[in-house]
């Protein structure tokens, strides 16, 4: 019979299952063929394989050699399949023989160096069987010497494993970590190929890697500034407090050295913490975008990431020949900071409108499509003028519109808060800073969150759609007036209407208030700044 061992195929965060058959024909010509779709660092594998089987005692076959990756329409790309493609040569060869007891003495300690601990005439012994591959997935790059690397995307290969109720997984023991936050399958984290020969032959006892606690090891999002450093800007403070309590996106409009820069670094330290299941799914982003830390295993806080304005389309929204996420998929249930935002190419921007909108990005290839989550927040930051500040008169007026206009209209309206951050005068900068702390700011945040998920479960305010918006915003007739006037007088769009609806209803929450009150809305109607002027 061919043997088959299984693998997984990555394609975005989510994983299918990839077969691997091997036959061997020891009466033709010596030849290893890779089939189903390989690219070229699956094609060298074998050549990998035939070192690593020869440095750890297991010689290649002679004759034929014929591996298929299964299903043959879908492409196979990366090193993870080193790992099973030599454990199917093995099985094939009769090396490992699946499902064969070993007697071993009762209480020996698991992971006994791989040795054959047979119990002697009149010792206490038990009888331990080797896993069966039938039930297990595997994947892993392999050394020249038969040791085993990390790879990338084992969180979804685990999840994986679950869906399918399979038995185990065996990945390299530098990702075993990674594996083990996905509860209910057991993970073996192998270092040698030696190993997990001695996995299937019943020669060796290892205990899978414990479980992972991840709501034990989450933890608040740590910032490089603390808000009490910043002087004055007490407005600006106050909107990023409405704006991290509701998720919703901002920019900072103001003079060169004004703090905008600061007081984004300031934010993470403002976020609430990242819940179990927030903290799985980006894990799953940076797994498979191959940027998680080993030793960690999780991202235990909420993600900040800062790209530079010189950043590709690509490296922002995501994509590739092999799509990878991009910036704003990073920065899931985090922070995406674009600093000195109309220096970005146009271009650039305008393909992050249907993800701020969506908050999902979809990139599509020949060979598929793949989507990425993207529910990040937006926080931006620009001078009024490529000089840094505004000039007096007109024509100071002229260059701020001209510079403004090179952030798209529908792309504004798709942030929430705009919020000027002035120059702050000598008598503020040369007084101890008496401002609002970051921990002050974080209560809250976290206040207003509160009241959010008692009323509204875990979906924030920004969030908030169609019939589940109007039920949380049922507006007093001042109130309605009011955002009425607005409507009229600043030409307010229909995406632009519910922004101040959502805004309105996340500065009450702030506040402390059941209802939203004209005083929210007029506050809100106060944060379209630039709704008239792009």
């Amino acid at each position: 019979m061919i043997p088959k061992v299984r693998s997984f195929i990555l394609s975005g965060i989510d994983a299918s299952v990839c077969e691997i058959e091997t036959d061997l024909d020891d009466t033709q010509l010596q030849k290893e063929t890779v089939v189903g779709l390989p690219d070229a660092a699956v094609r060298e594998s074998l050549e990998r394989v035939r070192s690593a089987m020869g440095n750890s005692g297991y010689p290649m076959p002679r004759g034929r050699t014929l591996i298929n990756l299964a299903p043959a329409n879908v492409r196979k790309e990366g090193p993870a399949y080193d790992l099973p493609i030599a454990i199917g040569v093995l099985i094939a060869q009769g090396v490992i023989q699946p499902r064969v007891p070993v007697r071993v003495p009762m209480g020996v300690p698991a992971g006994g160096g791989g040795e054959d601990w047979r119990g002697g005439e009149g010792e206490a012994s038990e009888e331990l069987f080797g896993l069966d591959p039938r039930s297990v997935l595997i994947a892993g790059e392999l050394a020249l010497d038969g040791r085993v690397r990390p790879i990338r995307g084992v969180i979804a290969m685990a999840s994986l494993a679950k869906s399918m109720g399979l038995d185990a997984v065996i990945v390299p023991d530098a990702n075993a970590s990674e594996a083990a936050v996905v509860d209910g399958v057991r993970v073996f984290g192998v270092s040698s190929l030696a190993q997990v020969v001695g996995l299937f032959n019943g020669g060796l006892a290892l205990e899978p890697t414990p479980p992972i606690d991840v709501a034990g090891m989450l933890q608040r999002s740590s910032a490089v500034v603390d808000f009490g450093e910043i002087k004055g800007q007490e407005s600006v403070k106050r909107a990023l407090v409405i704006a991290a309590a509701g998720q919703h996106n901002i920019v900072m409009i103001g003079p060169a050295g004004t703090g905008k820069t600061m007081m984004a670094k300031a934010l993470p330290g403002i976020l609430p913490p990242l819940s179990p299941e927030e903290a799985v799914e980006v894990t799953r982003i940076y797994s498979s975008s191959g940027l998680l830390d080993s030793d960690a295993g999780l991202i235990t806080s909420r993600p900040v990431r800062m790209p530079h304005h010189t950043a590709s389309s690509p490296a922002i929204v995501g994509g590739g020949i092999v799509p990878r996420a991009g910036e704003i998929s990073l920065s899931h249930h985090g922070v995406l900071f674009l600093d000195e935002l109309p220096e970005f190419p146009r271009l650039v921007l305008e393909t992050m409108r249907q993800p701020l909108e969506d908050r999902v990005v979809t990139i599509a290839r020949a060979h598929g499509t793949v989507r990425f989550p993207a529910s990040f927040m937006l926080v931006a930051a620009m001078n009024p003028t490529p000089r840094g500040d505004i000039a007096p008169g007109e024509a100071g007026q002229r260059e701020m519109d001209r510079y403004l206009s090179k952030i798209s209209g529908p792309l504004m309206d798709r942030i929430d808060l705009h919020v000027e951050a002035p120059a702050v005068p000598w008598g503020e900068l040369s007084k101890k800073a008496t401002g609002s702390t970051t921990e002050m700011m974080r209560k809250q945040v976290l206040d207003a969150r509160s009241i959010m998920h008692r009323r509204q479960g875990t979906i924030v305010n920004a969030q908030l759609r169609g019939t589940q918006l109007d039920e949380m915003m049922q507006l007093s007739d001042p109130a309605r007036v009011l955002l009425e006037q607005a409507m009229t007088q600043l030409g307010l769009s229909a995406r632009g209407y519910d922004k101040v609806r959502r805004v309105s209803r996340t500065i009450a929450d702030v506040s402390g208030s059941e209802d939203v009150k004209p005083e929210h809305v007029g506050e809100a109607v106060q944060y379209r700044l630039l709704d008239r002027r792009v």
